[in-house]
């Protein structure tokens, strides 16, 4: 009886092994906050703004402005302009109006078109500082993940007076990962990390609330995310620049 009792608790102890160091191997991060968006350098960041149906004439008016958050700086750095991104905008009817602030690009036939924000590394959350005048509005960010589907999230009511900093954590089941270390999709070659990227921020006005005219200020977008990559023999053939260099000169004429 004994025997067995001790046999018994041996194969727990030797299942629970593998699955303790899975759980370790698992629990390993390199967490860093890293601002992609602090809206300093608008030739080299360029955003668009648009607005709803019933946008008053003259709006909305969109400038890069001499301000920012006391609690991100005291005064302004020596060499160095900070700036916010401002919006001036009415409309002519109470309701569920918007205005939409898109990052932009030219492409190569000069036109203007939208542009995606890269997010690196696993995103756990995401913040923005945002100054507002108590007006009963909220703000939404797009989130544009690797098959192309965009996930829309509530990133907070607007009505408070001045500069606070807007959270959210970003939801478990959005995808940033693949079980597969390295893939062609479409052609295109893929790693394991698939990472998000900010492709739209949406203020929304609430009907009960005026809409004859306000401003509106964003600053610094940072997000906490994790860095870590599992190392292993052979981790630089997920990297998709490495990739390329090694198939390049391939017959077949790489990828």
């Amino acid at each position: 009886m004994k025997i067995g009792r001790l046999l018994g608790i041996g194969l727990v102890v030797v299942l629970l092994i593998p699955m303790a160091i899975a759980a370790q191997q698992q629990a390993t991060t390199n967490y860093q906050s890293i601002v992609i968006e602090d809206f300093d350098n608008p030739d080299e960041s360029q955003w668009e703004v648009n607005a709803g149906k019933f946008i008053a004439d003259g709006y909305p008016r969109m400038a890069y402005v001499n301000t920012w958050p006391q609690a991100l700086y005291r005064q302004e750095p020596d060499g160095r302009t900070l700036q916010s991104l401002g919006v001036q905008a009415a409309f002519t009817r109470q309701g569920y109006n918007y205005v939409e602030f898109v990052p932009v690009e030219q492409n190569q036939d000069g036109e203007t078109v939208p542009r995606g924000i890269p997010i690196p590394g696993e995103v756990n959350n995401l913040d923005m500082w945002v100054w507002g005048s108590n007006f009963d509005y909220y703000v939404d960010i797009h989130l544009r993940d690797y098959r192309g589907m965009t996930h829309v999230l509530k990133l907070g009511d607007i009505n408070f007076r001045g500069w606070r900093n807007l959270r959210i954590q970003i939801p478990t089941w959005i995808p940033q990962s693949s079980r597969y270390t390295a893939e062609l999709r479409n052609g295109q070659f893929e790693s394991d990390l698939r990472s998000l990227e900010l492709v739209k921020i949406v203020l929304w006005t609430r009907p009960q609330e005026r809409v004859n005219g306000f401003f509106v200020y964003f600053d610094e977008i940072k997000v906490e995310t994790d860095m870590y990559r599992d190392p292993f023999d052979g981790e630089e053939l997920r990297d998709p620049q490495y990739v390329e260099q090694l198939w390049s000169g391939s017959e077949g004429g790489g990828m």
